[in-house]
C-alpha cells in the first residue's frame, strides 16, 4: 500500500484522471508513432513551437529533457499561440498556429479527444497536457515549480527498469507504465535518470478542485502574464519562481534531517 501527503496525493481522488489511464496504450502509441515516423521538419517544428522551455531549471551535466504538448492553460496549443500572439524565429503566429494544428490533427487525434471529453464534463480542469522524456543520464537541480493553484499528474508511458525516479523532500517516487503519479510541485523536488533509456510520461497538469474556481483562474492569468512577459516560450508552464530559495533548501534538508533522526 503506498501512502499519501501533503505533497504525494493519491490520484484515485481526481476520478477525471480515470479516461488518460484508460486510453494510456493509446496515447502512448500515439506518440511513439510520432517518434518514428514524424519527418525531419516535423520534429524541428515540434520542439520549437509545441515544446514548453524553462529558462530557470537546471540540469547536472550535459544529458537532456524534451517536451512539447497539445495543451495549456486550458487551450489547445494553436488558439494558445493565437491568444499570446507568439513570435517565433522562423514562424509567426498565424503559420505557427496552423501548422500546430495540423500535427495535433495527423499525429495525436486520441489524446485530444480525452482532453475535450474530460474539459466538458470537469469545466476545463485540464490546464496543461504534454510528452516530457528524460534522456539517459538526466539529473535536474533541486527546484520548485510554484503552481500553488494546480496539481501535477505524470501518466507512465515508457517507464525502463532502474534508477529513474523523483526525490520532494524525503522521498523517492517511481513512475509506472499506466499509472498516474501526482505531485504538489510547489514541494522542492529533483528528478533523475540513471538508466540507459529514454523515460516517457504524460504530464498532466490540473486545477486542485478543492479551490474556488474563479480564484484559481484569476491567480492562473495573473501568473501567465508574467511567465509570458519573462519568456513566451514556457507556454505559461514556467516562470522565474521556479528557482529554488534559500528557504526550499531547508525545507529539503530538513525532511531528511526528520527523516534520519527517525531511523537512528
Amino acid at each position: 500500500m503506498e501512502s499519501f501527503n501533503e505533497y504525494h496525493i493519491d490520484p484515485n481522488e481526481f476520478t477525471f484522471l480515470k479516461s488518460f489511464e484508460d486510453n494510456w496504450q493509446v496515447i502512448r502509441d500515439e506518440f511513439t508513432h510520432f517518434i518514428k515516423n514524424a519527418s525531419n521538419d516535423e520534429l524541428k517544428l515540434t520542439y520549437d513551437i509545441l515544446g514548453p522551455k524553462s529558462q530557470t531549471i537546471k540540469t547536472k551535466g550535459d544529458a537532456k529533457y524534451s517536451a512539447f504538448g497539445i495543451l495549456f492553460q486550458g487551450m489547445f496549443i494553436d488558439k494558445y499561440i493565437q491568444a499570446h500572439q507568439i513570435q517565433y524565429p522562423d514562424y509567426d503566429p498565424d503559420d505557427a498556429s496552423q501548422k500546430a494544428i495540423i500535427l495535433r490533427e495527423k499525429y495525436f487525434p486520441s489524446l485530444a479527444k480525452v482532453i475535450e471529453k474530460v474539459n466538458f464534463s470537469e469545466d476545463g480542469i485540464i490546464r496543461n497536457v504534454y510528452f516530457g522524456t528524460f534522456h539517459p543520464g538526466l539529473d535536474i537541480k533541486l527546484h520548485v515549480n510554484y503552481n500553488p493553484h494546480t496539481n501535477r499528474g505524470y501518466l507512465g508511458l515508457i517507464v525502463p527498469e532502474g534508477d529513474v525516479a523523483m526525490k520532494i523532500c524525503h522521498e523517492q517516487l517511481y513512475w509506472h507504465e499506466g499509472k498516474f503519479l501526482v505531485l504538489d510541485h510547489s514541494y522542492p523536488h529533483c528528478p533523475h535518470n540513471y538508466t540507459n533509456y529514454d523515460r516517457t510520461v504524460l504530464v498532466v497538469d490540473f486545477f486542485k478542485p478543492d479551490k474556488p474556481r474563479d480564484e484559481v483562474i484569476r491567480f492562473e492569468k495573473e501568473q501567465v502574464t508574467q511567465r509570458m512577459q519573462d519568456n513566451p516560450y514556457s507556454l505559461g508552464v514556467f516562470g522565474k519562481s521556479d528557482k529554488a530559495k534559500v528557504e526550499d533548501f531547508i525545507k529539503y534538508g530538513l525532511a531528511h534531517q526528520l527523516e534520519w533522526d527517525k531511523a537512528l
